[in-house]
Formats: C-alpha cells, structure tokens, sequence
C-alpha cells in the first residue's frame, strides 16, 4: 500500500508540472500601458488576457485532475481509502506544482515594474490567478474522476474471492 500512495502522489506532481508547463505555453500576457507609475489595461481584449490566465488554470486543473483520478481508479485500486487520501493530498499537490511551473517563466509582475517606467511604456502582464478558489479545480476534477470510476468499474480480482459482494449473493450450486 505504501507503494501505491508513492506512485498514485508522485504521478499526480508529474502531471501537474506537465498541466502546468501546458497553462503557461496556452495563455498569452495582456498588454498594458504606464500610466502616472500605475499599470493599465487599455482594452477590452486585454482584460480578457488577463482573465484567460485563471480560467485556462482551471479548465486545465480540472481536466487534468478528472483523468488522473480516473485513471487512479482504474490502476490503484488496493485499498480504496488509502487510494482516496493519496488522491486528495496529490490533487492539492498537483495543483500547486502546477502553479509553480506555470509561473516560474512569466514576465514579472508590471504593477511592480510601472512606478520607475516612464508614462506609455507597454508592459505584458504576468501569469497570476486572481483569487485562491481556483486552487480547488485539480482536487474537484481528482475527486469527481475517481468518485465515478471507483463506482462504475469493478475492482480487479473480485470475481473469485470469498468476501467480494459478488460471493455472497451467488448460488452455492451454481459451482
């Protein structure tokens, strides 16, 4: 079972580097204008820029999280509460490596580059999330993927043993 804690976190943190390394190449920085040592965004189409970094964020944490847990479902499925706290603790990791690499290539931040830069420098704007809630869609889509997997699909090797569900309603006669 410890094998199958260290396997199911370590391929959660791998995926969410991968999803996160995916976040940072998808988005595009908005541009903004210096104004009086303040950073602006001129447009609407810049405002949507900076938003796409957070939504992107999700819709990838939660897709990412989905199919991993899915597949920890499938593959891990030993002990079903030692796999359920090895997918909410790995989601919360994957979530936040995701975070880390996705950001580690960002322009730096112009709200703390604008004050020195003269007035109408162009400046992009950095890969953030606006809030903390977004943080919860690798464990959501992690949770909701092994949920639906773990009752859906059965698990390997319970045909033939005793104690299994199945064993207790079959026939004694039926061999």
């Amino acid at each position: 079972m410890v094998l199958q804690a260290l396997v199911t976190v370590t391929v959660f943190a791998a995926v969410g580097a991968g999803a996160g390394l995916l976040w940072f190449r998808l988005w595009t920085p908005p541009s903004g204008v210096v104004q009086s040592g303040q950073w602006f965004i001129p447009d609407e189409a810049g405002l949507r820029a900076e938003f796409s970094g957070t939504g992107l964020y999700v819709v990838l944490a939660l897709v990412a999280g989905l199919l991993v847990g899915a597949v920890v479902a499938v593959l891990l499925d030993r002990s079903e509460l030692v796999t359920l706290a090895c997918v909410v603790g790995g989601a919360v990791l994957a979530g936040w490596v995701m975070y880390r690499v996705g950001i580690q290539d960002s322009p730096p931040d112009p709200r703390a580059l604008a004050p020195p830069a003269a007035d109408g420098t162009v400046l992009p704007g950095d890969l953030t999330l606006a809030r903390s809630t977004p943080f919860v869609a690798f464990p959501t889509g992690a949770l909701l993927g092994y949920a639906v997997l773990l009752l859906v699909v059965p698990k390997r090797g319970s045909q033939g043993r005793p104690d299994s569900p199945e064993a207790a309603f079959r026939d004694p006669r039926d061999g």
